[in-house]
């Protein structure tokens, strides 16, 4: 770099114009080189240079040719070959440039479970009536087995001992005979269709309850991926699942605690005295989405879809009771009780006063003094007796000054003075409610701790890969961020409320906070 921060502050418009013609070109053959320099290091990315992949930001895609090829791993394919006559036709391999889909390719041979673990109990089923005449269906009568299935599940620890013990349990349904002749056979229980999910919720499946909420403990709260979650399971238990069985496991979590999030978490939210909502971006599968969060004093909903009116209006409804924190996006305006931010536009003032530009310095810097005058005078109002005035009066005067101010502002050529300036117009009485109501927070600092774990998480994971997934994903998390809020563990109540969907029974409704 030709130019110092510390040269850059003193160009201006003036000393440009002062400058002879000889000295001006030298200097803009600096700025030049010194703006290829810059733009350079502004297109670099994980394809052309080192940086890692994390840098990418959410809404930027994946260039052609960075996108990962991927290669089956030792342990999908089968041991022992079957024979010749009975293979499957090969999958023809995909097309150039063509993503390959993930999952089994259609003609692969697939393969069965390997690993053989001890029974350690069996549960038999009977028919309790015939499924043709009614008739009960008692002890005495002809029977015979009709079908078994295993499941693989964690037995917790009794009182005063630590340690998880995985068991397997294998469920025998019977068929009996009626007098009528009929034949009726037990079935796993099965709950009903429901529209957007692909997974089934079934007793008859390999993880049992407990397990399922491990591997959602495992994947969502350490942020383990299929395959780390499948590593530590052989690992630590013993246990050999597939990728393709914990991500169901997963997804079935999903859909059981779905109404816990729809009836039950939205409802709350909405009717809260004060929520905090907050956005930020998300991918499902290459597509840019919005992770939502909208957080109570005891309850937290995350959402994925557009930044849009129609979601925001589909999740609080047209209208709050209770006050609104939000930050600017301009959809939050529909809402009358609504706050704003005031460590966000701290932050822009900031920004403003370390600027290059003397004019957008001057305005951050009189905004910035404001402000921190005011967050004083809210701090003090909380810890000390009420104030004998309004706080809103006592800043009356200082109020209408940054209004002329912004005034002055909002069309000057400095983008990003003339834009804080309007921001601060179009929501103006929202940034100063917190001197006729001191009690309200003033920061955004709710909504942004709830997002900060998955954010995290989206680091790590670049998002999810279809809208169940999506779904899925939304409703573990606020069902797991509910439950800290609430001091209630999170795994034992998805594991019930899975027994209990499986079962075709409704989802528990998720407890009220412990008393502390």
């Amino acid at each position: 770099m030709h130019l110092s921060r510390h040269d850059l502050a003193q160009l201006d418009e003036a000393y440009l114009a002062g400058l002879a013609e000889g000295s001006l070109r030298t200097l803009s053959v600096k700025l030049l080189a010194d703006l290829k320099e810059l733009f350079e290091r502004l297109e670099q990315n994980p394809s052309n240079s080192s940086r890692p992949p994390s840098s990418r930001v959410p809404w930027e895609g994946v260039a052609a040719g960075e996108a990962r090829q991927e290669t089956p791993a030792a342990d999908d394919t089968q041991e022992t070959a079957p024979p010749a006559a009975e293979e499957a036709p090969e999958a023809p391999p995909p097309k150039e440039g063509e993503p390959r889909r993930p999952g089994q390719r259609p003609g692969a041979p697939g393969h069965g479970r390997t690993q053989c673990l001890e029974v350690h109990e069996e549960k038999h089923h009977h028919p309790e009536v015939c499924a043709a005449c009614g008739a009960p269906l008692g002890e005495g009568h002809p029977e015979r087995t009709a079908g078994a299935h295993y499941v693989i599940d964690l037995e917790l620890p009794e009182s005063g001992r630590c340690g998880l013990e995985v068991v397997q349990r294998k469920h025998l349904y019977h068929a009996r005979q009626c007098a009528c002749g009929h034949w009726t056979c037990a079935e796993p229980a099965t709950a009903g269709e429901e529209a957007g999910w692909r997974v089934a919720l079934s007793e008859r499946h390999l993880a049992g309850p407990q397990l399922v909420a491990l591997i959602c403990a495992l994947s969502l709260r350490l942020r383990l991926s299929r395959r780390r979650v499948q590593e530590f399971l052989a690992d630590w238990l013993g246990l050999s699942l597939s990728a393709a069985t914990i991500n169901q496991c997963l997804h079935e979590a999903g859909r059981a605690v779905t109404p816990v999030l729809e009836e039950q978490l939205l409802a709350e939210v909405r009717a809260s005295a004060l929520l905090h909502a907050d956005e930020t971006s998300w991918k499902e599968h290459g597509k840019l989405l919005w992770l939502w969060v909208f957080t109570s004093a005891t309850t937290t909903v995350f959402l994925i879809g557009r930044r849009s009116q129609e979601l925001l209006h589909s999740a609080l409804g047209s209208v709050l009771q209770g006050w609104l924190m939000s930050d600017g996006y301009w959809a939050y305006r529909d809402y009358d009780n609504r706050l704003r931010c005031l460590t966000h536009l701290l932050r822009k003032a900031r920004g403003l006063e370390e600027s290059l530009d003397t004019q957008a310095q001057r305005f951050g810097r009189a905004l910035r003094e404001h402000l921190e005058g005011v967050m004083a005078a809210v701090y003090a109002a909380r810890e000390g007796p009420p104030p004998t005035t309004r706080l809103r009066a006592q800043h009356a005067q200082a109020l209408n000054t940054l209004f002329a101010l912004c005034l002055q502002h909002a069309d000057v050529r400095h983008t990003k003075t003339a834009a804080l300036a309007r921001e601060l117009l179009n929501d103006w009485d929202t940034f100063w409610v917190v001197l006729d109501h001191p009690e309200l927070p003033l920061t955004n600092n709710a909504a942004e701790r709830a997002l900060r774990h998955w954010v995290i998480a989206r680091r790590l994971s670049y998002g999810t890969r279809n809208a169940q997934g999506s779904r899925a994903f939304t409703a573990l998390a606020s069902v797991i961020e509910t439950c800290r809020q609430r001091g209630l563990s999170p795994w034992t109540y998805i594991a019930e409320t899975l027994r209990e969907r499986r079962r075709g029974n409704p989802a528990p409704p998720l407890p009220a906070a412990v008393a502390a």
